[in-house]
């Protein structure tokens, strides 16, 4: 009995790991409503009166989330500064209060200096925000210079409750979160490999819909290994440490997504293409409807549970004999002798299942499984443990290349000013419309004009953004009539479905924008029932707040200093061409016999350029957008990106391995191979740049061929170059010229 409720704990706890990377939302939520609990129960013990409870709260809300710094030590500073800019805030506010004009001038200069304050990172964002906030704070609850002493107090109160439950009891320390962004990347590493199982067995009419799964999966597996990278820094006890795990997590993830595609290889009767992982509804190959069926199939079934028990094991449990037997036959298959008897799509499979279990064991070493008895392994697990101890000495003896520094836009072209410049207009213009509206609540429209600029880079993105928060605002006016009904006068129940609401919004924001509107307006009904203001007058005022707010943003948006969302996608694509060109090249470069480079960062250089890529397109992909034909164009244009950073990711990793690898040796011919791709990126890069290029695609014989006619006739591959870089270049190849399609860029016809 307890050993099945164990097992139920630890399917239960690795859900919450997958569905929440780190913890990250959970510990958000807890922090915020702890912290605002807290506030309340101090102000109730002290009898203070309800508006004051309404300002705590925000106020300790607003110091608890605006904090985004990472060291311990940074956020004690920040919050003490935030304290003294929240004490003038609220001073100024109160001074200004009977003073409409005045007031007004000052909100909008607030405004400005406070999205300006972005450029000086996480620091100057904080304080910006608690500004902003607190000033806002003191306009909903009305406050004057006869309040302002209370007004104090609150304040004081609500920092020290973030405080105490920022370093004393949600305790988090860098350390700490990027173990359990490791714990998650191996629950979704496993869950991976599960849908993989899916696939395998999956019949005609519910392979799409796994296929789907797939992809889901993989995608949520890159990115919990974008989120590591980005806790590297911090988290890891040295420098030598971060790029092992780096590379470690590097190696699961592209096994992973390899081991993926040869399953759906296995299904059909031709090669597929990597385009198919990554391009929603890309049609499946030849005969691919069909599940696989072979003798060996039973055995390539328990093999990849295997591997999802492998890979779902935690680090700190060994295992004992059973599972070094099954870890032994599993690495076995990466020897050709050791292969059970299939089709060779089908072997494909097992070689892929035996390098994703060493890419499993590298990564419990580097996580620090030395416990792992080496007792029982078998020689194809002691090859691998060699191979990866002497990657993990290259490693810790690699100097860090110099990395380039980045040219900074000054004056109006720096993104902070010219948001900032956008906001105190959009500001202005939603201050005036919304006296119109109402000379008591005007503020609401300058709070929506604010927050649609929050992270948004293009009219576009505040178009989508400004859509989706009226949206959540007009479902949480309708949740916020029936809940006022039913709390009526009772104020600690009110107060209590406000903190799950904000436990909700912080929660389901990295999710869903509209949701996360939806609790703000459903928590503020409850605000203004304990405000003894709720009417349903007061709500609709709020949605008309909302999309006046909305529309003044995208207004100054669109007005001044514009930044379109075709400009802003080109640049962002041309920087993702940049960097798949650095990689490409660096890697077949050291493949070639040239000098190591630090290909995992570069790597990760264009996985990041391809996330803000992704993002800056959401405007040309969302449902609502009236320009299908542009919308298809934009999907499939991203998976093209998103499968050839899929081959340069493998590129580097595999030129990685060269100097401890038996199997891998530089190869000079690669870099004639390279030189095509190279130059079509170029091209490519060159005609997005300016669309009078003359840069031309450059097409001709295969990759293969390329090699085969540079060296002496019956020269061995192995112990040169694998076929596995040949596919990859292959395929990188392919993608490129695939790229200029979308792009509008011709491409020759082959000669005959």
């Amino acid at each position: 009995m307890k050993a099945a409720q164990g097992s139920v704990r630890a399917r239960l706890r690795d859900r919450v790991t997958a569905s929440d990377p780190g913890l990250l939302r959970l510990a958000a939520g807890s922090r915020t409503v702890g912290s605002i609990a807290l506030t309340l129960a101090v102000l109730a013990a002290l009898r203070a009166p309800v508006p004051h409870l309404v300002a705590g709260a925000i106020a300790s809300m607003a110091a608890t989330f605006a904090i985004r710094e990472k060291l311990r030590g940074q956020q004690a500073v920040t919050l003490a500064l935030g304290l003294l800019v929240a004490l003038a805030s609220v001073s100024l506010a109160a001074l200004l209060n009977a003073r409409v004009i005045a007031g007004d001038v000052f909100f909008v200069a607030l405004i400005f200096c406070a999205v300006y304050s972005r450029r000086f990172g996480d620091r100057g964002n904080a304080l910006g925000l608690i500004g902003f906030q607190i000033y806002f704070m003191s306009l909903f609850v009305g406050a004057t210079v006869h309040t302002l002493p209370g007004l104090y107090g609150v304040i004081a109160v609500a920092f020290g409750s973030s405080a105490l439950l920022r370093f004393a009891i949600v305790y988090e320390t860098p350390a700490g979160i990027l173990q359990r962004l490791r714990e998650a990347f191996r629950v979704r590493l496993a869950q991976l490999v599960a849908a993989h199982l899916e696939l395998l067995d999956a019949g005609p009419g519910e392979v799409d819909k796994v296929l789907g799964t797939v992809r889901e999966r993989t995608a949520r597996l890159h990115e919990t290994a974008m989120m590591i990278q980005s806790r590297l820094e911090e988290g890891a006890s040295d420098p030598s440490v971060a790029r092992l795990v780096q590379r470690r997590i590097a190696g699961a993830e592209i096994s992973a997504e390899r081991l993926g595609l040869l399953v759906l290889n296995a299904r059909s009767s031709e090669r597929a293409d990597t385009l198919t992982l990554h391009l929603p509804g890309a049609p499946l190959p030849t005969g691919g409807h069909l599940p696989v069926r072979e003798a060996a199939t039973d055995v390539l079934r328990r093999d990849l549970a295997a591997l999802g028990l492998l890979a779902l094991r935690p680090v700190g449990e060994g295992g004992g004999t059973a599972m070094a037997h099954v870890r032994n036959r599993l690495l076995g298959y990466r020897d050709e002798e050791n292969l059970p008897p299939a089709s060779p799509a089908v072997q494909d499979v097992f070689r892929g299942i035996g390098e994703a279990t060493r890419a499993v064991l590298g990564l419990r070493l580097a996580l620090g499984a030395a416990q792992d008895d080496e007792s029982d392994d078998a020689p194809a697990t002691v090859r691998s443990r060699e191979e990866l101890d002497a990657e993990d000495a290259a490693i810790e003896g690699a100097e860090e290349a110099e990395r380039a520094e980045e040219e900074v836009p000054t004056g109006l072209r720096r993104p902070t000013t010219r948001a900032a410049v956008q906001v105190a207009l959009g500001s202005t213009l939603a201050i005036v419309g919304g006296e119109f509206l109402s000379s008591q609540r005007w503020y609401w429209a300058v709070l929506t004009c604010w927050i649609v600029f929050i992270n948004t880079s293009s009219t576009g993105e505040i178009l989508v953004k400004g859509y989706r928060r009226l949206l959540g605002t007009v479902l949480g006016v309708v949740a916020g009539i029936v809940l006022a009904g039913l709390v009526g006068p009772h104020t600690w129940t009110a107060l209590a479905l406000v903190l799950l609401f904000v436990f909700a919004m912080f929660y389901t924001a990295p999710l869903s924008y509209t949701l996360m509107s939806f609790f703000v307006t459903a928590a503020l009904g409850l605000l203004y029932t304990l405000l003894h203001t709720y009417s349903l007058a007061v709500l609709v005022l709020r949605v008309e707040e909302t999309a006046l707010g909305a529309a003044c943003g995208i207004i100054a948006a669109a007005v001044v200093l514009p930044v379109r969302t075709d400009r802003r996608t080109d640049e962002l694509l041309v920087t993702v061409l940049e960097r798949l060109a650095d990689v490409t090249g660096a890697a077949v470069d050291q493949l070639s016999g040239g000098p190591q480079n630090d290909l995992l960062d570069q790597a990760r250089d264009l996985d990041q350029a391809l996330s803000d890529l992704r993002a800056a397109v959401q405007p040309l992909t969302h449902p609502i957008t009236p320009l299908r034909a542009r919308r298809n164009t934009a999907e499939y244009l991203l998976a093209l990106l998103e499968t050839c950073a899929y081959h340069a990711r493998s590129l580097a990793a595999t030129a990685e391995l060269l100097p401890t690898h038996p199997s891998i040796a530089a190869d000079p011919r690669l870099r004639r191979a390279c030189a095509r791709i190279t130059h079509n990126i170029a091209a490519l890069t060159a005609h997005v740049a300016d669309e009078h290029a003359t840069a031309r695609i450059e097409t001709g014989p295969s990759i293969a061929s390329l090699l085969e006619s540079g060296g002496t006739p019956g020269t061995p591959r192995y112990g040169r170059v694998t076929d596995r870089v040949l596919r990859h270049l292959q395929r990188l190849d392919e993608g490129v010229v695939g790229l200029a399609r979308p792009l509008d860029v011709e491409v020759p016809t082959p000669q005959r």
